[in-house]
């Protein structure tokens, strides 16, 4: 709960000083022949008749805490944020089940890898908008640039191999993230990209890319992720059944070093899944730049329920006034 005008409140203070001058106050007199007499003019229980008066000051007190605005806000902070807006390109080949990736002692594939690495760069930093784009032989969006992390991640975890066509269309996703950021005002514009292969698809190179993201002030940090050489991977026959075959792999780490190098930024290696860890505490560690952000979310009034209130205190004070508790001058 919340105030919109909390100056109000200063007219409390008033309050007791309006008490105090009417308690000074010298009350007139009737004269009676008879305390019968004025026990049947006064009510009938004279000895709270200091109720009516505490009355009217909650009915003051309520009509100040309406004009005071209360209001339920689900939250409003300010928070200092890092003030970047991050595309995540993410490699989605099937080369990403390659399973040369170590996590707790168990084997993973590229992309468990990845999506695992990914989440802690996420839940790092909470106060970015961050999007994300997988790709193949073609990009597809997985999440808008957004602060919603809980929504992104759900979709991050359900990135897997095989929604597209196959292949590594590096230009055209690196494209399709400068794309989303391009309109955006921010202090702070980056993508990182990441890739197990050489480009084989698309309709744009990943030199004409890195060079619409260095016109627009977009930064790439670029990260070639695997071993070099040979590696166990998964494969599915005609029958549906799954083995592990070895086979080559290899990483595209000239074209990785030219797209950051045209861009300012940064150019990666990670063998395995440690490594790729170390890889995005880095990024992290080196984009900060800070701006204060202040968020406001939904408010909802509430200054009428103070109102009903003061009107029902209000309407049994003068009940009581005339009644029960009706005084004697």
């Amino acid at each position: 709960m919340t105030f919109a005008h909390p100056a109000f409140f200063w007219l409390l203070a008033a309050l007791p000083v309006v008490w105090g001058v009417r308690r000074l106050r010298r009350p007139p007199t009737v004269r009676f022949g008879a305390v019968d007499t004025a026990a049947q003019a006064a009510g009938g229980w004279p000895a709270l008749t200091w109720l009516v008066g505490a009355l009217r000051y909650g009915v003051y007190a309520a009509l100040i805490v309406a004009l005071a605005r209360p209001q339920q806000v689900d939250a409003t902070e300010e928070v200092e944020a890092s003030g970047v807006d991050l595309m995540l390109a993410v490699d989605v080949s099937e080369s990403m089940q390659a399973l040369d990736m170590q996590h707790d002692g168990a084997r993973e594939s590229r992309l468990e890898a990845v999506k695992r690495v990914i989440a802690d760069f996420v839940e790092a930093r909470p106060n970015d908008r961050i999007g994300v784009i997988a790709f193949a032989g073609a990009p597809y969006l997985v999440s808008p640039l957004t602060l919603d992390h809980g929504w992104l991640l759900q979709n991050l975890e359900r990135l897997e191999t095989g929604r597209v066509e196959d292949g590594t269309a590096v230009g055209d996703a690196l494209a399709a993230a400068v794309d989303r950021l391009r309109d955006v005002e921010s202090a702070s514009k980056l993508v990182v990209l990441l890739t197990d292969g050489e480009n084989n698809a698309g309709a744009i190179s990943p030199g004409m890319a890195a060079e619409a993201a260095r016109t627009l002030g977009i930064k790439v940090h670029a990260i070639g992720v695997g071993s070099e050489g040979e590696a166990p991977v998964p494969i599915t026959d005609e029958n549906g059944d799954t083995r592990v075959v070895m086979a080559r792999v290899g990483v595209g780490t000239e074209m990785v070093e030219k797209i950051a190098e045209t861009t300012g930024g940064e150019a990666f290696r990670a063998t395995d899944a440690d490594a790729l860890a170390q890889v995005y505490h880095r990024i992290d560690a080196m984009e900060t730049t800070t701006r204060t952000v202040k968020r406001f979310e939904h408010a909802e009034e509430r200054f009428h329920l103070a109102a009903v209130f003061g009107f029902g205190l209000l309407l049994t004070q003068l009940g009581l006034a005339v009644t029960a508790l009706r005084r004697v001058p």
